[in-house]
């Protein structure tokens, strides 16, 4: 990534609050405090109504808050339209017009602006370039692919060189190889320009790949803001371990039963070992005996259901780097010893809206 340009955040939400009901309706955003910084690719993640397209929307200027402030680059921009805010938007469905070309969609904003017709003909081709849809100027939407599409709609929010680029779920339309392709282009494309990305998705994957920090949304709070790697091994919640990710969580009688811990516990699928009975277990190991009760085969890995002999179920993920998926099913029925590093035991805090990390 580019250095950051600023110490002065891209955005800032102060006391952020939605609320579209009366009395005892839950407000869809909920008193959030967030810091953007200059620069940086920042996803906003959690399931459908978590708040975080409301959260954007506002950012934007689409919605006003019910109280708190945005800042953009240090000026409060809390009251200001849309059009006087230094943002643009890309939206899941493009909004491309279907009978402008190429060069005209990307055009249109610069018009809206009088930007001279020479000056938006070379912005026009920079940010085709940018966009790697260089000689697609005359195509029109119809007759260019899903992620050719995304591009121009990219492009055109691009070529008005706003210095925050806000992002609703714009890879939601694509089909799944499509969309980690433009996955890895979108980063790209943010680290070669520099502009802050604030980014929506409900996909835990897809905010992994690309962020150089993420916010979790859960009932219209944060519950969590870190880098991808920090939510991901220290989740702050059992929310969090189950949305980011999979996680076997358990609560205080489970966990002292099966893994001698106490309190909320999680553990990743991952982290976990099948070994036979009569393996020995080292000095920093945990383990418990129990009988696979079930096989998924997922190409790559399979996950395997253990029923263990204290009378609670936990899930394994292996790499399929030997087993056939037909060795693999065979396993069902199988005695086995279930390894994980005592390290690897997440301790999970207790109330699932604590505060952001």
């Amino acid at each position: 990534m580019s250095e950051r340009s600023s110490s002065v955040p891209a955005v800032s939400l102060r006391g952020l609050t939605k609320s579209y009901g009366s009395g005892d309706v839950a407000p869809a955003v909920a008193g959030i405090d967030l810091e953007i910084r200059d620069g940086e690719f920042f996803s906003l993640l959690g399931p459908s109504g978590s708040g975080k397209t409301t959260t954007l929307r506002m950012i934007a200027g689409f919605e006003a808050p019910t109280s708190g402030q945005i800042w953009l680059h240090g000026e409060d921009v809390t009251t200001k339209p849309p059009f006087d805010r230094d943002v643009n938007t890309v939206f899941q469905d493009y909004a491309l017009f279907p009978h402008m070309t190429v060069a005209e969609n990307i055009a249109y904003g610069l018009e809206v602006r009088r930007v001279p017709a020479a000056e938006r003909a070379v912005r026009v081709q920079e940010a085709l370039r940018m966009v790697r849809l260089e000689g697609y100027d005359e195509r029109r939407p119809a007759q260019l692919s899903g992620g050719q599409r995304q591009r121009v709609a990219l492009a055109r929010a691009l070529v008005n060189r706003p210095r925050v680029l806000l992002l609703d779920e714009p890879l939601g339309a694509l089909d799944l190889k499509l969309r980690e392709e433009m996955q890895v282009e979108l980063k790209a494309i943010q680290a070669a320009v520099g502009i802050t990305f604030v980014y929506v998705t409900h996909d835990q994957q897809e905010a992994l790949t690309m962020s150089d920090r993420l916010a979790v949304f859960h009932r219209g709070s944060i519950v969590q803001v870190g880098a991808p790697a920090e939510v991901y091994e220290h989740p702050a919640t059992a929310f969090v371990a189950g949305f980011v990710g999979n996680s076997n969580i358990y609560p205080d009688e489970s966990a002292r039963r099966s893994f001698g811990a106490r309190g909320r516990i999680a553990i990743r699928p991952e982290r976990i070992r099948l070994d036979k009975p009569d393996d020995l277990v080292a000095a920093d190991e945990g383990s418990a005996l129990g009988t696979i009760a079930s096989v998924v085969f997922l190409g790559a890995e399979t996950r395997y259901k253990i029923a263990l002999d204290t009378g609670d179920d936990l899930m394994v993920a292996q790499l399929n780097l030997k087993e056939s998926p037909m060795e693999s099913h065979s396993a069902i029925g199988r005695r086995v010893r279930v390894t994980w590093r005592r390290e690897h035991l997440l301790s999970l805090a207790e109330n699932p809206q604590a505060a952001p990390a």
